[in-house]
């Protein structure tokens, strides 16, 4: 079996802080990163023994060598998965299994592709976790087509089914204790967690764990948008996300509201990047697999659900409300748990998010990103409000 391409210059084998940053192919962007990462370790953490790590899927652009070239006054370590082994997950387990040999006070982790980046991330995510904290998910301004699947599902239902308000589950930007990394080596993997299911599943667990979880702002979020397409994505991360709802059924039925409290980094929030978005390719594609899904989603929805969704796309004419939206989804996890076809299902939920993703795009085309945040946060309130209507199916 292949092996880890693993490459210490300075034969690190201990550290006070570790910031991991995992990469597939980003030679452009990495090196300032690591520099900015750098620059807040040596400004606010001097006194501490720190180290960067690279976890890679080892990229064909150059990334490890302009990650190694890039000047910085702390140590480096590059850690690659084997050729031809891919996801984001390998990249983090890699990484909590180093975590456990470092032995580090604490552990933050930005994304490869960052371009707002300051300094002032690496204090906001590694200050809460030396003063007690297990587990640190970030709040940015970021534009409100950007991360659809955190608006529209893992965000309303992280509130709906467990009471928690998380905004940025699946971030990718986060802080946390190597307690918290060595429990999430000791649960199962599904092969989806090792891929782009690995932000969820984090999130997840340490929720459920009964961990110490803050949130921190980190101001804007300027990145390469991971708008909504078909893909892996998708169906990786809600692949993963339904698998723990199946699994802890118990725990979120009886859930109460819970804040996970803001207490670290700027007060306010930045202006957000600007993006484009293909709005009629996603709609066409939203009807194009409805009619492929038709049959599933008519065993999987409510009669009442299913019949407004059949009128409405039969007219090509696509309007999927947050009070909609919820009962699809709620439907759908009632659905998945009762049934054996896990894949088929999920992927009969696409179009219906791109749906809803779409009439989101259009009610909100003349609001200000600050509007548009309050009808994602309203959102999710009508997920705790009507989970009750989940609640009785399982009665």
């Amino acid at each position: 079996m292949a092996k880890n391409i693993i490459i210490n210059k300075n034969k690190i084998k201990k550290a006070d802080i570790v910031i991991g940053i995992p990469s597939y192919n980003e030679a452009d962007n990495i090196s300032f990163v690591a520099k900015q990462v750098d620059n807040g370790l040596f400004q606010y953490f001097k006194e501490y023994k720190a180290v960067i790590i690279n976890v890679d899927n080892n990229s064909p652009d150059n990334t490890r060598e302009k990650f190694l070239r890039a000047e910085t006054k702390n140590s480096k370590i590059y850690i690659s998965t084997p050729p031809g082994v891919k996801g984001k997950g390998h990249n983090f387990y890699n990484l909590f299994k180093k975590v456990a040999t470092l032995k580090p006070k604490a552990v933050a982790v930005v994304d490869a592709d960052l371009k707002s980046i300051t300094p002032e991330w690496v204090y906001s995510l590694i200050k809460p976790i030396l003063e007690g904290k297990d587990y640190i998910t970030p709040n940015y301004a970021r534009n409100e087509y950007d991360g659809s699947i955190t608006n529209h599902i893992c965000y309303p239902l992280i509130y709906g089914l467990f009471g928690r308000k998380v905004r940025q589950p699946i971030g990718g930007d986060f802080a946390f204790s190597p307690k918290l990394a060595n429990y999430w080596l000791k649960q199962k993997w599904h092969k989806t967690t090792y891929m782009y299911g690995i932000d969820i599943f984090m999130t997840m667990h340490a929720l459920m764990g009964n961990f110490k979880i803050e949130q921190t702002n980190l101001g804007a979020k300027i990145h390469k948008p991971s708008a909504p397409k078909l893909g892996p994505m998708f169906s990786q991360v809600i692949t993963t996300f339904f698998k723990f709802i199946k699994l802890n059924q118990k725990k979120w039925l009886n859930a109460n509201i819970e804040n996970a409290t803001i207490n670290f980094g700027k007060g306010r929030l930045e202006q957000c990047q600007t993006m484009s978005v293909d709005y009629k390719g996603m709609k066409a594609a939203s009807i194009f697999n409805f009619k492929a899904s038709e049959d599933i989603l008519k065993n999987a929805l409510s009669r009442g659900t299913y019949g407004k969704l059949k009128k409405m796309y039969d007219k090509k004419n696509v309007d999927i409300g947050a009070k909609l939206w919820n009962k699809i989804l709620y439907d759908i996890i009632y659905a998945y748990s009762r049934s054996n076809s896990h894949v088929d299902l999920i992927e009969a939920l696409k179009p219906l998010y791109f749906g809803r993703f779409t009439t989101f795009f259009k009610e909100t085309l003349e609001k200000s990103s600050i509007e548009c945040e309050a009808e994602i946060k309203r959102q999710a309130q009508i997920f705790w409000k009507n989970r009750d209507y989940l609640l009785g199916k399982f009665k």
